[in-house]
This record gives C-alpha cells, sequence and structure tokens, in this order.
C-alpha cells in the first residue's frame, strides 16, 4: 500500500501544531490542513468517488488546493490539475479525456472569472457527475442555484481515519501536456513516482522544519506540486502561497515571512532582477534568511543566473524534469562543485542518457535526444497506448524530445527542444545557444529565437527582443553585433523588439505564438 497523501498525514501525525499553509491572514497547521482535506475525502466518498475515479481540480495558489488536491487522493481517487487560463471549449476536453467524475472549481475573479467557464464545461460533459465550486470566502454562497461550495460539500462530515488503500502502482495525478504539437495528453503519474520525486526534493535540498518556502509557481504544475508542496509537507516546512507571481510581492513576502526557500521559472528570475523597486527593499535580510533557489520549467540564461546570485547572495540550483518524469530528472547540488549552464547531475535513483537515434550513447558533449529510466518516469498516457509506446520504449527509457549533451565530469546540459531546433541551410542551429549569447549584450533584456520559413535556406533565424529601459540599440545594429559575435550560419538575420513576450501560465515563453 502507498498513497501521496502519506506526506501530509505523516508529518501532522508527528507535528501537528507546525505551521503549513500561510496566505495573507490565513495560516493553517498540518494537524487543520490534514482535517479538512479528510473531511472533503469523506464527502466525496458519499457521493460514491473512491478508488478508479477522477477528481479535476481547477484552483490557483490558495488554500483550497492543497486540500482539495489531497483530499482526493485520500478518498483514493486521482487528482487531475487543470491549467487556470483553460478556455470553456479546453476544460470540457480535459473533463471529457481524463473522464473525471467530480469538478472543483474556483470562483476566481473579475478578471479571470474561471467559475463562468467552468460550470458551463461541466455542463457540456455528462460523465461527470459532481460539480463543487470554491469561493474566495469560504462562507460565501455560490452564484448559482443547485451548485455546492466547497464549505457546503463538506459540512458535518468527519475527517475520518485516514488515507484509502491505494497500491503504488495506481495513478495518484494525471497531469496534461502543453499540446504544443495535437492535443493535450495526460501522464499519469503513480503513488510511487510522486512519493519517491517528493522524498528526493526532500533529501537533495534539506528541507524541514525550519525552512519556509514561497510557492509562486502554479500549484496545477509539477514542478510547483512535487517540488514545493509535496516536498515541503514531506519535512514539515511552512509553505506560503502567492496566487500571482509579482515580482514586489516576492520580495516584500520574502522579507516579511523570512523565505528560505525560492523556485522559479527563469522568467520569474528575469522579473525580480529587472524590478524597479528592487532597491527599496531589505536585500540584506532577504539573504540572511533565503538559503536556497531553484530554476527549473526551461533553460535558465548564465548572465540571469550570475546575476541573481550576486545581487541576493544566494545559490540557484538549476534543474531540468519533464510532466511525464513527475518531474525531477537532473539537479545541481549544494555538495558539489556548480556549473552554470548545467542541469546538473542525475537525481538519485534515476538513469539519464543522451542517445543517438538508434539509441547508442553519444560521446562527451556530443549532442542527442535525453532519455529518461527510473522511479520517477510515468505509467503512460491516459488512454493512449500508441503515445505511450513511442514514449516509453521497451527498457523503460523515456525518451524526452529534448536535445542534450553530457560532459566529461557527467553534468547534463539541455541544448534545446528537438520541436525548436532550427534547420538554415543544412546546419543546426540552436535557439538557446543564440538567446543565452543575446543577453549579454548591455541593452538586451530578454531574448527569444525562433525559425521562420525562408525560400532560400528553409528556415531563417529570426529573435524577437525586449529591450532595457533607455536602450537606443536599433535592428539593424543589433543584427550587425550578432554577425561579430556568432557564427556565420546562425546569427539572427531578423530582429524585431517587443516590449513584452507571450507567455504560458507557467511563465514559459510562448514561442509557438511568435512565429
Amino acid at each position: 500500500m502507498l498513497n501521496l497523501a502519506v506526506v501530509l498525514e505523516d508529518t501532522a501525525r508527528r507535528e501537528p501544531d507546525r505551521e503549513a499553509l500561510v496566505l495573507d491572514d490565513t495560516r493553517m497547521t498540518y494537524a487543520e490542513v490534514d482535517a479538512a482535506a479528510g473531511r472533503i475525502a469523506a464527502a466525496l466518498v458519499a457521493h460514491g468517488i473512491g478508488p478508479g475515479d477522477r477528481v479535476a481540480l481547477s484552483c490557483s495558489n490558495v488554500p483550497a488546493f492543497p486540500l482539495v488536491y489531497f483530499g482526493a487522493l485520500k478518498a483514493g481517487a486521482a487528482v487531475v490539475p487543470l491549467n487556470i487560463l483553460l478556455t470553456e471549449r479546453e476544460i470540457a476536453y480535459h473533463l471529457e479525456d481524463s473522464g473525471a467524475k467530480a469538478y472543483f472549481c474556483f470562483e476566481g475573479t473579475r478578471e479571470l472569472p474561471m467559475e463562468l467557464a467552468g460550470r458551463a464545461a461541466f455542463e457540456a460533459v455528462p460523465g461527470c457527475e459532481l460539480f463543487v465550486v470554491i469561493t474566495a470566502d469560504p462562507h460565501a454562497p455560490a452564484r448559482a442555484d443547485g451548485v455546492p461550495t466547497l464549505t457546503e460539500f463538506t459540512h458535518g462530515r468527519s475527517p475520518g481515519a485516514g488515507a484509502a488503500r491505494t497500491s503504488e502502482t495506481d495513478t495518484a495525478v494525471v497531469l496534461y501536456t502543453s499540446g504544443t504539437t495535437g492535443l493535450p495528453k495526460g501522464a499519469e503519474l503513480t503513488h510511487s513516482n510522486m512519493v519517491h520525486n517528493a522524498l528526493m526534493a526532500t533529501r537533495q535540498f534539506g528541507l524541514g522544519q525550519d525552512d519556509v518556502l514561497l510557492l509562486a509557481l502554479p500549484l496545477f504544475h509539477s514542478f510547483g506540486q512535487t517540488v514545493q508542496l509535496n516536498a515541503a509537507f514531506a519535512g514539515g516546512a511552512t509553505v506560503v502561497l502567492m496566487p500571482r507571481f509579482d515580482a514586489g510581492a516576492v520580495l516584500e513576502t520574502m522579507v516579511r515571512e523570512g523565505v528560505t526557500f525560492f523556485a522559479g521559472v527563469p522568467t520569474m528570475y528575469w522579473s525580480l532582477l529587472g524590478h524597479e523597486a528592487a532597491d527599496r527593499h531589505d536585500l540584506e535580510r532577504v539573504a540572511q534568511t533565503l538559503r536556497i533557489s531553484i530554476s527549473g520549467g526551461s533553460a535558465l540564461p548564465v548572465e540571469v543566473l550570475k546575476a541573481f546570485e550576486e545581487r541576493f547572495g544566494v545559490p540557484v540550483l538549476e534543474g531540468y524534469g519533464l510532466s511525464e518524469t513527475s518531474p525531477s530528472v537532473t539537479f545541481n547540488r549544494l555538495d558539489r562543485p556548480r556549473k552554470p549552464g548545467s542541469v546538473g547531475l542525475p537525481v538519485w535513483g534515476v538513469e539519464v542518457k543522451v542517445a543517438r537515434k538508434g539509441g547508442s550513447v553519444c560521446e562527451v558533449d556530443e549532442p542527442g535526444e535525453i532519455w529518461v529510466r527510473g522511479h520517477n518516469v510515468m505509467k503512460g498516457y491516459l488512454n493512449r497506448p500508441e503515445a505511450t509506446a513511442e514514449a516509453i520504449d521497451a527498457e523503460g527509457w523515456f525518451h524526452t524530445g529534448d536535445i542534450g549533451r553530457c560532459d566529461a565530469d557527467g553534468y547534463f546540459y539541455v541544448v534545446d527542444r528537438i520541436k525548436d531546433l532550427i534547420i538554415r541551410g543544412g546546419f543546426n542551429v540552436y535557439p538557446r545557444e543564440l538567446e543565452e549569447v543575446l543577453l549579454t549584450h548591455p541593452e538586451v533584456s530578454l531574448a527569444a529565437v525562433v525559425g521562420v520559413p525562408d525560400e532560400r535556406h528553409g528556415e531563417e533565424v529570426k529573435a524577437y527582443v525586449v529591450r532595457r529601459p533607455g536602450a537606443t540599440v536599433t535592428e539593424e545594429g543589433l543584427v550587425g553585433w550578432c554577425r561579430q559575435n556568432m557564427a556565420g550560419y546562425k546569427y539572427p538575420r531578423i530582429v524585431q523588439f517587443r516590449d513584452t513576450l507571450p507567455m504560458t501560465a507557467t511563465s514559459k515563453i510562448l514561442k509557438r505564438e511568435l512565429v
């Protein structure tokens, strides 16, 4: 028997009065979180929902997310966290595709009225039997007749005796891929996948009862779920929730709450560095408490890493992972030399190799596809045996679709996504490499490089650039600078300046909207 809810239940037994969740004036202990999740589980079971069923959840980073997440797990069901920016049509697709029997949806905000789209999507999927709205004010009534709020749904329920008996190979979480190629697919992550990855992160980063984690990453994403929420709960740390990333609010919260651990994606680090009010914050006090920062989700430019470490006086450990790997695959470590630009060494219990098309291992620093095998690899794609067989070979290796290399010391580097590779005149051009160089220009703040169709070369290299305030560099001037600093076949011939670049809900640059 193994149930992911053990990371909460075990700490609640050992340290019931320790603070678990913080959001503004709301502060919940581990005992309170465990009891609230238990009441949700009891209500789900009373509605006939248990092992083998799936429970969908659309919710921002508020206490209700972990309460429903662990409540569904305690009931024995699998959780299907949904991106909070999905439209009505997209939500309906995810409910239908996952076979969700229940759907919990946060009411949202005036700017993002999630309940409206969620309710309409629920009504379009007959197989989804239960809709529960999560109100910002737990005591507020639902706006629609016949729709229970989370408070009404759990009224009168007792927490129960503990989590349902589930097997380590049962599905705990279904995470949908971004769907950059075709329709999104649901990666089935088992209780074993998720527990091992959480415990690995707790051990890797030394998380314990004295730690305070700032959780600004969206909880519907595997990075925020595993490396922060579940790892923190396993270690008995305190999680400070931030519903929406804002650089100023992050800095203020770090000072107010004495944050010791921060995890973000590269654009978050870029925003913190460029925030106009950063100098007014007590950076010395931030440095006194903040002992470690980690980065994942996409490649962290070396220039951003160096600047953040210098300004905030804290090491940044870059890592690599995917939804299909629960997510962690590699990470830099505090007890080993760190290499800027590298995503580090394989995490405990995980094998990684860089392979050629036939599966043979690449030579040192030779680019190839990153393959992963270990306790972190998903069970498969939900109801998609052909896609699963294509992604995971007979020997258990998951083919990531990422181009990487491995140096002589065993450190891995992500070169680019295979799908982002630009082939210009028969030569391979890796956008990430060019983005790294562009960020060394004193007037460039952010850059994204893509390939665009070209009759002569097949593809041409184009750079979208956000300039620093007060910058005067022109498109022609920047192309000339690139010509001097990059090989002739790879420098961008086209530069377009933008005030901003499109981002996903997880703060990754959305390149498909730039092409």
